[in-house]
């Protein structure tokens, strides 16, 4: 799952929507500092202070991937992906970019089937990013995390400023956002011909939709 699927359930809980996604958003800002859940859990006391809501969010994402990445039908997608992007692009280092390819593009295009349908639930959450304060945040999350960072909070300013998950619903869009992740993980460009297999990977999460979030856990 990526950010929007994480936050669309808990809207009416901004701190927690927000939270939701900061175990990805520590990936950006240090790959080595991490939100590990035997940390978290003594903030997510259930007392509904700002803290307790950031440690419950945190909690929340890190369940909501157990379950996701355990599915059978996220496993079967991601290896659909991926064997389309390698018959698209090759496997000359091996196949790992195609992989990553199959992981990631599964859950930024599951996201953007949920913005197709509910383009009005993304306009509010980028609305929540601009109520919560990334600097309290920030403060929250270096007192749970395995190190500190003075960058969590410029991340999510940044983050509502540059509103990329708007780019995934556009292959070429998106193959542009692709390729600034290859280039922080350090993989090789995506060529233009993805973009093709960009619009197939589209219509295959598009169907599997139902499978990818099934209803006995994403309830919404």
């Amino acid at each position: 799952m990526n950010y929007f699927a994480h936050a669309i359930r808990f809207l009416d809980r901004p701190v927690f929507a927000i939270a939701t996604g900061l175990p990805d958003m520590l990936s950006v800002v240090d790959r080595r500092m991490r939100l590990r859940a035997r940390r978290v859990e003594p903030f997510a006391d259930g007392s509904g202070s700002f803290e307790a809501e950031v440690a419950a969010g945190a909690l929340q994402h890190l369940e909501d991937d157990r379950w996701f990445h355990s599915t059978r039908c996220f496993v079967e997608t991601c290896a659909d992906l991926t064997r389309l992007f390698r018959e698209t692009i090759g496997d000359e280092d091996g196949g790992a970019r195609c992989a990553f390819l199959g992981h990631i593009v599964t859950e930024l295009q599951l996201d953007g089937v949920l913005i197709e349908q509910y383009p009005e639930l993304l306009d509010r959450y980028y609305e929540l990013l601009d109520e919560v304060d990334a600097a309290a945040i920030e403060e929250s999350v270096n007192r749970m995390a395995t190190k500190t960072s003075d960058r969590l909070a410029w991340l999510i300013e940044r983050f509502r400023e540059a509103q990329f998950m708007r780019d995934y619903v556009d292959p070429s869009r998106l193959k542009f956002r692709l390729n600034q992740i290859m280039l922080r993980v350090r993989l090789a460009e995506l060529p233009d011909t993805l973009e093709a297999a960009l619009a197939e990977s589209w219509d295959i999460v598009r169907e599997r939709f139902d499978g990818l979030l099934p209803r006995e856990h994403f309830k919404f």
